[in-house]
């Protein structure tokens, strides 16, 4: 049977499966819907918009470029990818997932990396966030600040290395998008690029900011929906009973790994959704050790729920989502290994020994920086979201007008 016929006949019946677990289990549809649109509405529209926009109006007027020549000498001999990839690096950190890829699939659209490159870019700069991994994941979850140390070298260190790993994919691709030959200095030619970038777009800054919102905030309602649905899918797999099928393969892989076989739920749970995963393992019995090494592997996953998202941003563009889906499994190793790694010499010795004062760490003192961030997010979001959104009608409607009194 042909391959096409095969793809179509799995797909309608997945999603007529799917149908059909809903309209029987409405309720357990609707608890998981709330759960998804909390944290979406509460946390994550909030949290990424600012960058989201910020980032836009970078590109726009030409920093990126500035940035991408600036720093074409690191970029290149490491990762072979233009200099611009350390600003994509830089805010896929900042702001976390889907940002390396939305930043990654701009870069290509503007014709700044070939597809390649960008395959190889967005394969390590799609990472989770900061404050997700020390307020929410670390003192959220585990009470236990200094775990976020763990967890976020073992995260961002593995991103780094599958970066190296990743620079030798397709290796006959050896030319570059640009090569500099000029006796100006690199710092004349970044901002010659950076003034003929904002030339070149005729938008005044009014229209490049609307643009700017509209375009992030139609990005995260996408992002939004992917939360919803992967919340859904992962309990409806749950009440139909073939989570307990998947999460005896995981229970038999764990034993082979000598890992808790209780962490089978919470390894199953965050490779759809990490942060119900990251929630379950700080729940269950077994030793802190362990949690950690399975929280560093879901969160490097980065779950099907984000990877779906970064999917349906890469569809847009030529970059195709197989050499981002190895990645992930490759960045789940790498942090895995690396929590076994630096457990002891770091966490057992160093950070649980009392004579490191770090502020996150301090918590008789005032909130760190991160949670106090966190907290106002969580106080503050649903206002901020309810005004993005407000914002986003009336500039649809506006430009929806401007269409019809221009025809």
């Amino acid at each position: 049977m042909n391959v096409q016929v095969m793809k179509t006949i799995m797909l309608a019946t997945s999603v007529t499966f799917v149908a059909l677990a809903v309209i029987l289990f409405p309720d357990h549809t609707l608890e998981a819907s709330k759960s998804g649109l909390s944290m979406w509405w509460n946390i994550v529209f909030p949290s990424l918009l600012p960058f989201f926009i910020i980032s836009e109006l970078l590109i726009g007027i030409g920093v990126v470029r500035f940035i991408g020549i600036i720093l074409e000498p690191l970029m290149r001999p490491l990762f072979r990818v233009p200099g611009s990839g350390a600003f994509v690096f830089a805010m896929g950190i900042a702001s976390g997932f889907p940002a390396g890829a939305k930043y990654t699939a701009h870069l290509r659209q503007n014709n700044d990396i070939t597809a390649i490159e960008g395959e190889r870019l967005v394969s390590f700069t799609n990472c989770s966030n900061p404050l997700f991994i020390f307020a929410a994941v670390a003192v959220g979850f585990f009470h236990n600040p200094a775990l976020g140390v763990i967890l976020a070298i073992a995260h961002y260190t593995g991103n780094i290395l599958v970066g190296f790993v990743m620079r030798f994919h397709h290796p006959e691709d050896a030319q570059p998008t640009e090569m500099i030959r000029s006796s100006e200095s690199r710092i004349g030619l970044a901002f010659t690029a950076l003034h003929q970038t904002r030339l070149i777009d005729p938008r005044p800054f009014g229209k490049m900011m609307g643009d700017a919102v509209h375009s992030s905030i139609k990005t995260l309602l996408m992002v939004g929906g992917f939360i919803i649905l992967f919340s859904v899918l992962n309990e409806l797999l749950g009440v139909i009973g073939i989570a307990a099928i998947l999460a005896g393969v995981i229970r038999s892989i764990l034993l082979l790994l000598q890992l808790s076989p209780e962490l089978d739920i919470p390894l199953l749970s965050g490779m759809f959704e990490i942060t119900l995963g990251s929630r379950l393992a700080s729940e269950s019995s077994t030793t802190l050790l362990a949690q950690a090494i399975v929280t560093s592997f879901i969160l490097a996953f980065n779950g099907f729920s984000v990877q779906a998202q970064v999917a349906s941003i890469l569809a847009d563009t030529d970059i195709r989502f197989k050499p981002f889906f190895f990645a992930r499994l490759l960045h789940g190793f790498f942090a895995a290994f690396l929590t076994l790694v630096i457990w002891k010499p770091i966490y057992l010795d160093y950070l649980s020994s009392g004579n490191v004062s770090l502020p996150v760490l301090n918590r008789e003192d005032a909130p760190s920086f991160i949670e106090s961030v966190y907290s106002f997010l969580t106080q503050t979001g649903p206002w901020i979201t309810l005004f993005s959104l407000l914002t986003f009608i009336i500039l649809v409607t506006y430009r929806a007008g401007n269409q019809r009194i221009s025809k």
